[in-house]
């Protein structure tokens, strides 16, 4: 087993291997490294000279998952099978997609608007997680084909607004596919470094990057100083990119055809076909003046003029957006040294046009838009490596901070190679009616549960009002001094009940127990994060018990004996399914409870709101 050398003051690792660059994207994911005999940063490509691996996983009908171009062949043949955008789910739940939970042609489930989404493709469930460690494998797997040596360790990059939940995200999907993630770089910051912006340790530069890729479209505006990136605002659009443009022209075909929103809901092939369609029309007008294709046999076609006046409306919420961050940075146009142009989007005519225009410069746009991000993660991954010593690199925390939360697991608050100083916090609730105590146990690992980690400290936080389950919001707070010093505290928000504790810096381990520990997360990583699903599943679906064993008692006078006699059956086979610690089956029998469950659920709400405005009048 190889032995992994670290320094702890300054997060360098001694180079033993290439440690690569990640852009995980939308659309697109590529993988790059800096060449030492050029000293200057690459896509790798396979033997067709591609970089770029599309982000899309199909699965057979045996669970067998295929990667990439082939999978994107498979679009249009099997659009439920097919999983395309994951990024965007990544950290989310149902709640969080809103409006736009009909994007995806494949079944994102509704079971629980507070839990994580999950995909079902057949009888399987796969969190967004899952789903991108098997693009990150197919990029390892890439990247050792074409270097001829074993890749561990890399820097993978996330958008600037991307949350802590959405980070850890990125880093659990990393392990899984046995990476050794040693940092998450912000793309904006990848971006700049990939022009060299910020190399310079005296340099002091205000630039904008604008991100427009296929699903996403973000604009941050980032101050540098003596080689450290500040992000002082960001602004954007999740659902905004090339995808919509792509929607724009279908849509303008589908009403030339005649196509009914009917017909597309009924056959998600044609849907698929006018998707791609548009998408190949995009590109091609990129350098020519008019497009001719055909949809199921029939003729279409477009003009560079026509498709500008779909996109213009498009571009104008991308104006708006940089004109609302420069707000929030306390900027004008003037002030900006430079523009950086990110995304495969950004080579629209104009989209280009549009944001000169608007900045009154001239822009970065010289590196490949789908490239430069991955090439300025490779940079980052560099620095790393200590093979560029002219950058700074701030104090780190050796390993990932986290507490205990229910089934064991381990909540990661503070994630390895963090900054020092530095701060994070969440919100987490209690478990049962009345509960007036919680129990805030610190630990310290990158294992998913805590008893394969190393226990810091724990106190009580008490005194918290009796409420229902759920209701009590309290913030767990953990704060890193530049000495090092963590202190953690507790404070339930509703009541202002607070306490707190103090833990001592470097914790006390030799960077010999370091390795082993960052060793053992990667050995162990696909049986962790399956433990973890399990764990998940199962606390789901016994809360998802508990709800509907209360509401049966509370209503039942107000289900007929055939919900009654269903609901009890479903009830009993998720129990069954918690039992044989099965996670697919368990995900399948609360899908089926609730389902069984919501019809009734939803008339029971509505005859209760019925009868609390009976006599009431509203204005």
């Amino acid at each position: 087993m190889a032995k992994v050398s670290i320094n702890i003051a300054t997060g360098n690792i001694q180079q033993e291997e290439t440690i690569v660059g990640i852009d995980l994207g939308t659309t697109n994911s590529l993988i790059a490294i800096v060449r030492q005999d050029e000293q200057r940063p690459i896509a790798l490509r396979d033997v067709d000279g591609l970089a770029l691996v599309p982000s899309i996983v199909h699965f057979d009908q045996y669970g067998n998952a295929t990667v990439g171009t082939a999978a994107k062949e498979l679009l249009v043949a099997e659009p439920e099978r097919t999983i395309y955008s994951v990024k965007r789910l990544m950290g989310k739940a149902y709640n969080d997609l809103g409006d736009h939970a009909g994007f995806f042609a494949y079944k994102v489930i509704d079971d629980n608007t507070e839990s994580l989404v999950k995909i079902q493709v057949g009888d399987r469930f796969y969190s967004p997680i899952e789903l991108s460690s098997f693009i990150l494998k197919e990029l390892k797997h890439r990247a050792e084909h074409i270097l001829k040596t074993g890749v561990s360790k890399a820097v993978i990059t996330v958008p600037a607004y991307f949350n802590d939940a959405q980070r850890q995200a990125t880093r659990d999907a990393g392990r899984l596919a046995g990476l050794d993630v040693l940092r998450i770089v912000n793309e904006p910051t990848a971006a700049s470094l990939a022009y060299g912006l910020g190399v310079k340790p005296e340099e002091e530069k205000t630039i904008a990057v604008y991100d427009l890729g296929g699903g996403t479209f973000d604009v941050s505006v980032l101050k540098i100083t003596n080689g450290i990136f500040e992000v002082l605002s960001t602004n954007g659009d999740t659902y905004l990119g090339g995808d919509d443009m792509d929607k724009a022209l279908a849509v303008y075909w589908q009403q030339q055809l005649g196509i009914s929103d009917a017909a597309l809901q009924a056959d998600k092939s044609l849907t698929q076909q006018l998707r791609v369609t548009a998408e190949e029309a995009k590109k091609h007008l990129s350098n020519n003046e008019t497009y001719e294709g055909n949809i199921n046999g029939r003729a279409v076609s477009v003009s560079r003029a026509q498709f500008n006046a779909l996109i213009q409306p498009l571009i104008d919420r991308t104006i708006t957006s940089c004109a609302n961050a420069l707000k929030d940075a306390g900027l004008t146009t003037a002030q900006i040294d430079a523009v950086v142009m990110v995304g495969g989007s950004t080579r629209v005519p104009l989209v280009k046009e549009s944001i000169r225009n608007f900045f009154g410069k001239e822009l970065h746009d010289k590196l490949d838009p789908d490239e430069v991000v991955a090439l300025g993660a490779a940079v980052q991954a560099d620095i790393l490596a200590g093979n560029n010593t002219e950058m700074l690199l701030l104090d780190i925390t050796p390993l990932s901070l986290g507490i205990e939360t229910m089934g064991g697991l381990m909540d990661v608050l503070i994630p390895r190679n963090s900054k020092i100083p530095n701060k994070a916090g969440r919100q987490y609730t209690t478990q049962k009616d009345g509960q007036s105590g919680m129990r805030i146990s610190v630990y310290q690992g990158e294992r998913d549960l805590v008893q394969d980690n190393r226990k810091l400290a724990e106190f009580n936080l008490t005194n918290i009002p009796a409420m229902p389950a759920g209701l009590p919001k309290v913030e767990v707070s953990f704060l890193i001094d530049a000495d090092g010093i963590l202190k953690v505290s507790a404070t339930e928000l509703r009541s202002g009940v607070a306490q707190s504790i103090e833990v001592k810096p470097q914790y006390g381990l030799t960077d010999e127990e370091v390795e082993k520990m960052l060793l053992d997360s990667l050995t162990h990583a696909k049986e962790d994060i399956g433990t973890r699903a399990l764990v998940e599943a199962s606390t789901e679906a016994t809360q998802m018990l508990d709800v509907t064993e209360k509401f049966l008692s509370k209503n039942r006078g107000l289900l007929s004996e055939e919900e009654v006699n269903t609901t009890l059956g479903r009830m009993q086979a998720l129990r069954e399914a918690i039992n044989a610690k099965d996670k697919d089956r368990i995900q399948h029998e609360t899908e089926l409870l609730n389902e069984a469950s919501r019809p009734y659920a939803e008339r029971v709400m509505d005859a209760a709101l019925k009868d609390a405005m009976k006599g009431k009048k509203v204005i």
